[in-house]
């Protein structure tokens, strides 16, 4: 085929639709949104929380309530209010979960009062991801102790949801966002404590950091006991969380102090790896966190 051939058959190719192309794979859905690590933690490690949102759809900005898990694992819901709530931690997904969650945005707008949103909406190449629609500029969680923010307060329930409702409240592993340091959690599993942090930076160079502060002999939470040893981390959505084991006789609200000095710790230690890369110590110790590490989802 000589080459005025291949030019027009490149000329006569009909463009491919977005519509009708599944939505690409995004490693890091969240990156570029306001406290991009607070949604991570919502999707991925924290059982009970909210945090209100506004977006915007075909020029009408609307309000809604982003939510840990919504019940019967509805991806949303609109209530008879006209309040509308969309669920992060839901089956499923395109493999871009920003596109997922504004896919549920979209939809709960066009339900009735008291209508759930049974079922993930469709969502292709064309579909709107949450950086394309979000106009709130923040995220703040509110973490609770149950799902009763299920049932809004002048609503009465009958004895089969409430049955239902008290087996949800009862699968809660209490947790406590640690103030002073960004998405930083408390939770209770058992008779064990641990603080999961989720880190902002891309996973390898976050893992170059620990390595570094665990070789350097920081890599504990600060403590007058003989506790708070790194164990490993989860990767999810394209972030890293490492998770500290902690002693249970210290209050969620005591971690603030050892949380502050270890954050301050791990700031350095990144840092520093622009001037000076891992010597042999500090990649034996990356090679242990590497092992140590867990994908979810």
């Amino acid at each position: 085929m000589g080459k005025a051939s291949r030019r027009k058959g490149k000329e006569n190719r009909v463009a491919k639709d977005p519509s009708q192309q599944p939505a690409p794979f995004v490693a890091r859905p969240f990156e570029g949104l306001a406290n991009e690590t607070d949604w991570v933690a919502m999707r991925e490690i924290v059982p009970s929380a909210t945090a209100k949102v506004t977006f915007e759809v075909d020029g009408t900005e609307h309000e809604a309530i982003i939510a840990t898990i919504l019940p019967m694992a509805w991806p949303g819901l609109r209530r008879e209010s006209g309040e509308m709530m969309v669920a992060l931690q839901t089956g499923g997904g395109s493999g871009d979960a920003s596109r997922d969650v504004a896919a549920q945005l979209i939809a709960v707008t066009q339900l009735e009062p008291g209508q759930p949103l049974a079922a993930m909406p469709p969502v292709s190449a064309a579909t709107p991801r949450l950086q394309d629609i979000l106009t709130s500029t923040s995220l703040e969680p509110t973490v609770h102790d149950t799902f009763d923010f299920w049932i809004p307060e002048d609503h009465e329930v009958g004895e089969e949801a409430s049955i239902s409702m008290e087996d949800a409240n009862d699968s809660i592993a209490p947790t406590f966002k640690l103030p002073g340091v960004d998405s930083a959690y408390w939770v209770l599993i058992g008779d064990r404590a641990f603080v999961r942090w989720v880190l902002p930076q891309e996973e390898n160079k976050a893992t170059d950091a620990l390595a570094r502060l665990s070789a350097s002999g920081k890599g504990r939470m600060p403590s007058n006991d003989d506790d708070g040893r790194l164990l490993g981390a989860f990767r999810a959505c394209g972030v890293l969380t490492p998770v500290w084991e902690v002693v249970t006789t210290r209050l969620p609200e005591e971690q603030r102090k050892p949380m502050l000095e270890l954050a301050a710790a791990y700031e350095e230690a990144y840092a520093s790896l622009d001037s000076t890369p891992l010597d042999a110590e500090e990649r034996r110790a990356r090679n242990g966190i590497v092992s140590r590490q867990i994908t979810l989802r």
